[in-house]
């Protein structure tokens, strides 16, 4: 990269911060001055719940990279709240460009905003027998009218794309878990030919049949293609295993032996959706579920495709 290409991308990252500073600003100067309702959309990242999260594999955080996440402004008004709720501002002059905006709700219930509204200079200021440095064009939040939490013009790029990694454990988690029993031909929802795509369903889906099977010594293997994004297979009640997809392919394969008796068996693959997506080009035509084919090779007639056989379906919430 030439000295010109360097130039030019150092000039568009100054911009951006500009212009993450700018709307910062002006978050923080609404609410200082009584503001109670904002629209963030896209620039303030969110949480939603449900099916409405924002994507495959984005379970609750919905931001499309936005420029801060719902966890760095949010946190510090946030925690201004009892007296932000309670009260109006005191607003006092600290300088010429400069001015601290005030709240208070009973004893020691306090928030402040240090305002510099000098776009060139930084300014330094005296409030309450305490020294602060403000940035040019910038508002600092004092949730207890002493501690700097967040200032406006400190505000970095964050870059919010979602990845699923392995994470180690070392005992940091304490898990409970409890049996849940899979679906049966009594509670089944409704009965099908052939497999159904799921993510206008549920976001857990039974799928469930029955295979004949002549014991002759060796397990058969199981092949599921899915969709996505997460699958779990029992067998006759028990877990036979479990596949996984991740962001950048949902899409999975299980394939593994698996233990049939002499006899019926029931095969039961639960199907998990994690997240719904809603952007993006063509999204419409994504899919998840259990689309087939599913088969068992080296049954005593060697392969047999299950796809278009009688599937029960139970929708789980």
């Amino acid at each position: 990269m030439n000295t010109n290409s360097l130039h030019l991308v150092k000039l568009i990252v100054i911009g951006q911060l500009k212009w993450l500073w700018d709307l910062a600003f002006s978050v923080a100067r609404f609410i200082q001055k009584g503001g109670w309702f904002i629209n963030y959309y896209m620039y303030h990242g969110g949480t939603n719940f449900g099916r409405t999260a924002g994507g495959p594999f984005i379970a609750t955080s919905y931001d499309y990279d936005a420029p801060l996440d719902e966890y760095d402004l949010h946190r510090a008004i946030k925690l201004c709240e009892p007296a932000l709720v309670n009260g109006d501002p005191t607003v006092m002059r600290l300088g010429n460009f400069q001015e601290a905006h005030v709240f208070k709700y009973k004893a020691g219930v306090c928030a402040a905003f240090l305002a510099n509204y000098n776009p060139r200079a930084y300014a330094s200021v005296a409030f309450q027998d305490k020294h602060y440095n403000l940035p040019p064009w910038s508002i600092s939040i004092l949730p207890d009218c002493r501690n700097t939490v967040y200032n406006t013009a400190r505000v970095g790029a964050q870059i919010a794309r979602k990845k699923m990694v392995p994470v180690p454990m070392h005992g940091g988690f304490s898990w409970q878990a409890y049996t849940e029993g899979i679906a049966s031909d009594a509670d089944s929802s409704f009965t099908m030919v052939g497999l159904l795509e799921q993510i206008n369903a549920t976001d857990y889906l039974w799928y469930t049949t029955q295979q004949r099977f002549l014991r002759n010594g060796k397990s058969p293997v199981l092949t599921v293609l899915s969709a996505g994004h997460a699958l779990h297979v029992f067998v006759n009640g028990q877990l036979s295993g479990s596949s996984y997809g991740s962001l950048e392919s949902p899409k999975l394969t299980f394939s593994q032996g698996v233990n049939l008796s002499a006899g019926i068996n029931k095969i039961s693959l639960l199907s998990i959706a994690v997240g719904l997506p809603n952007v993006g080009p063509h999204f419409e035509t994504w899919n998840a579920g259990v689309l087939g084919p599913v088969t068992l090779n080296g049954l005593n007639k060697g392969r047999r495709d299950l796809s278009w056989q009688k599937w029960s379906l139970f929708l789980s919430y």
